[in-house]
């Protein structure tokens, strides 16, 4: 489906507790981190600027960039308002942005994300006829090094309607450029700056467990770029940042029992998954810290019977270069650099 007449897009939400209310239209903000952004930034604010419904206003906060990001932001002037801050990170130049704007809605935007012509027009559209909704969201098309790969939303990451609550300690569904009611932005105490990854999937916990329900205007209304080097960002990293929201979550006292239990799986799974992830950073490494990452990967609950195979193969063999992913090949598995070793239900 293609952008049209917003009447006409699908919106995907929780059914509304009552008798739908149709409102007036709501103001949005336009809120843009910006650090470093010499090269993108200027795309972004086209982007906002060309919107068939114009924003309230387009507030940026320039998060200490010491590159050219100020001269191009300058070229924009009186048409967008601009904070300057010491480099203290994404969330907080979000933070700051939202508390110096003024519309009902604050709308994020990545500095090197763009938004389609009719974007704004089919999230005010959207808020009118669901007031009940604090976040409201699109697809967007996913481009890697500006090739379009994928819409964000498909079948591996989906859009739940119905328990929000218990999806929400599952996994992030909400894809982050969204609109967010201001009010309900401050009351939560916006993204914590304390965190230095996933802080999007901690602040969507917030608002999702305290009360907000989030609905999603199904057609790709944004471009989310990313570059080579976003795409080999530190996986470690991120999913000790995911360890640590979930164990937050977990700490709560206001989940039902089928919440916390799918917060308990998301856990383990996470806590898996970084396992796996810094013993295939020590293989790499070989050495000591080699032969310890293997022998993690052996004794931990829930790993695959090849990913074992791969941590015994280093046990047996210090120094090798294990890769993660393995081929099945006959009776044997294919651990890598040539290694095969027989499956566990074949003979030696």
């Amino acid at each position: 489906m293609t952008a049209g007449d917003a009447t006409s897009w699908p919106l995907l939400a929780p059914a509304p507790d009552g008798p739908p209310v149709v409102r007036g239209e709501p103001s949005f903000s336009v809120v843009i981190a910006a650090y470093q952004a010499e090269s993108s930034i200027g795309d972004a604010l086209d982007s906002v600027l060309s919107q068939t419904v114009a924003p309230l206003e387009v507030v940026v906060c320039d998060d200490g960039s010491t590159d050219g990001t100020a001269a191009v932001l300058a070229r924009y002037a009186g048409r967008i308002r601009v904070l300057w801050q010491p480099n203290t990170g994404e969330a907080a130049a979000k933070n700051a942005a939202v508390r110096a704007s003024g519309g009902e809605y604050v709308v994020v935007l990545d500095a090197d994300d763009v938004f389609l012509p009719q974007r704004l027009e089919a999230l005010r559209w959207a808020a009118a006829v669901r007031p009940d909704l604090d976040v409201l969201t699109t697809d967007a098309v996913v481009e890697a090094d500006g090739t379009p790969v994928r819409n964000a939303y498909h079948a591996g990451w989906t859009f739940p309607v119905e328990d929000q609550r218990a999806a929400i300690v599952d996994r992030n569904f909400v894809f982050g450029l969204a609109a967010v009611r201001r009010e309900r932005w401050l009351e939560v105490g916006g993204f914590d700056e304390a965190l230095s990854r996933t802080t999007d999937w901690d602040f969507w916990m917030r608002l999702i467990l305290s009360g907000s329900r989030v609905g999603l205007l199904n057609v790709p209304l944004a471009r989310y770029r990313l570059s080579s080097g976003t795409l080999s960002s530190d996986r470690v990293r991120l999913l000790r940042g995911r360890v640590a929201v979930l164990t937050r979550a977990a700490g709560r006292d206001d989940l039902s029992p089928h919440e916390r239990a799918t917060v308990a799986a998301a856990l383990r799974r996470e806590r898996r998954d970084l396992l796996l992830r810094e013993a295939e950073a020590a293989l790499r490494a070989g050495g000591r810290t080699a032969r310890r990452a293997g022998a993690r990967v052996v004794v931990v609950r829930g790993v695959s019977s090849r990913t074992r195979l791969s941590g015994v193969a280093q046990l047996l063999l210090p120094g090798l270069l294990l890769r993660r992913r393995v081929r099945r090949a006959g009776g044997t598995v294919e651990i890598g650099a040539g290694l095969r070793v027989s499956r566990p239900d074949q003979p030696d």
